[in-house]
């Protein structure tokens, strides 16, 4: 009867129960379960963050050709397999380290710490820590990988996975998240419109540039090689939109208490609220530019919004956060045009939806949030360009080589 009883009570309910009765018997202090309760959450927060690179794998598999299908599951899955333990040698390491240039670069030391801290209300043990931060690594290399798809060699691909999650990322990651120059102008960036999404997409915009477009991609005809499968596309940002929960709100990082919770469900609501606005608007606007409603476009107008959100979330009203994901579906269809205007090769519009929505979230901090417009201009700004700028040197040292473009047969 008491197993029965507890099926059908909601999960929330079970675990406050159970921790209620645990306090009963054994004496644990409130600091505690404060302390089991944030750890936990973002434990199931960086499982949704990971479980994005399923949505990233099937939206790239779905937007480029059937025949590239395996290439691109394979760079998914190596490019996660990979940076996660290249993050955990070196990465964490420079992204929160102590300061060897004091602002602009850190060094923690190889690996993570396995010693519990003090138990407490928004204490962190290291390894959940690590654990979400990596999640957020990944998904910055991953970004990339839908850019330069088609045409890119396996080899070359783990080249550019080790760079991004040993240096890129975690250098720029250290300016805002661990302390240093940027973070000390009080630009504000709460889950990585730019931090995580611009250097992906930035990166991205240099591979694309590097390697060239796919044979076929601007045919005169017209054909250029389209999508070859909405259907796993479609699933694709599905999965993404759900993961943004563990991504936004789990960004947070402390839920125990009332100010903690009311935080989260604000974050939650107004991630949702751009993602739907800028599916919408990008319908529109697409419907207008090639007179039908457009899926590829819809859905990336939906992942826009949800960018645009992200550095913000914490800080805007519900009503900002829908102006937020309407500028952001209007930007993607803007830069994806733009791309094809200058035959710059971007299968999964990357660039437009990361590098673009991006910047637009670290503006949009300042419009609607009230943070400080010259460093959100500042972040927004030199984030881009420096990962712009190292990949684009590593894309053109392994092109230079012959290492990195598949042949045409």
């Amino acid at each position: 009867m008491v197993r029965t009883l507890l099926r059908a009570l909601p999960l929330g309910v079970v675990l406050s129960l159970v921790a209620v009765k645990a306090y009963a018997q054994d004496d644990i202090t409130v600091g505690e379960l404060a302390y089991a309760l944030d750890n936990m959450i973002l434990l199931i927060a960086a499982v949704l963050v990971l479980f994005m690179q399923a949505g990233f794998a099937l939206v790239e598999a779905g937007f480029n050709s059937a025949k590239n299908a395996l290439n691109i599951m394979f760079k998914n899955f190596i490019d996660l397999s990979a940076g996660v333990l290249v993050f955990w040698l070196v990465g964490y390491g420079i992204m929160y380290g102590d300061a060897i240039i004091p602002g602009f670069l850190a060094w923690g030391g190889i690996g993570v710490s396995q010693v519990p801290p003090e138990p407490g209300p928004g204490v962190l043990n290291p390894q959940i820590d690590w654990l979400f931060q990596v999640a957020f690594a990944a998904t910055a290399a991953t970004i990339v990988s839908g850019a330069v798809a088609g045409r890119i060699k396996v080899p070359a691909y783990l080249i550019y996975t080790i760079f991004i999650t040993a240096l890129v990322y975690p250098i720029s990651g250290y300016w805002k998240w661990g302390g240093g120059w940027l973070d000390a102008m009080g630009f504000h960036d709460f889950a990585g419109s730019l931090v995580v999404h611009a250097v992906g997409g930035f990166a991205g915009l240099a591979g694309a540039m590097v390697l060239g477009p796919r044979i076929g991609r601007f045919a005169k005809d017209g054909s250029g090689l389209p999508p070859h499968n909405y259907i796993l596309a479609t699933l694709g940002v599905f999965i993404l939109w759900i993961g943004w929960y563990g991504f936004n709100p789990g960004s947070q990082l402390a839920f125990a208490g009332a100010a903690n919770t009311d935080a989260t469900v604000l974050i939650a609501v107004n991630t949702t609220l751009a993602a739907g606005a800028g599916a919408i608007a990008a319908m529109i606007i697409g419907w207008f530019v090639v007179g039908r409603p457009d899926l590829g476009f819809t859905l990336n107008g939906a992942l826009g919004g949800l960018v645009g959100i992200t550095a913000n979330c914490d800080i805007v009203t519900n009503g900002s956060a829908l102006i937020i994901g309407i500028v952001a579906g209007a930007l993607v269809i803007a830069a994806t045009l733009f791309l094809e205007r200058v035959k710059i090769d971007d299968p999964v519009g990357a660039w437009p939806v990361h590098g673009v929505c991006g910047i637009w979230g670290g503006l949009a901090a300042a419009i609607f949030g009230g943070a400080p417009f010259g460093a959100q201009l500042v972040g927004s700004l030199a984030i881009p360009i420096w990962a712009f700028v190292m990949a684009f040197v590593i894309f053109y040292i392994l092109n230079s080589n012959n290492n990195q473009r598949v042949s045409p047969e």
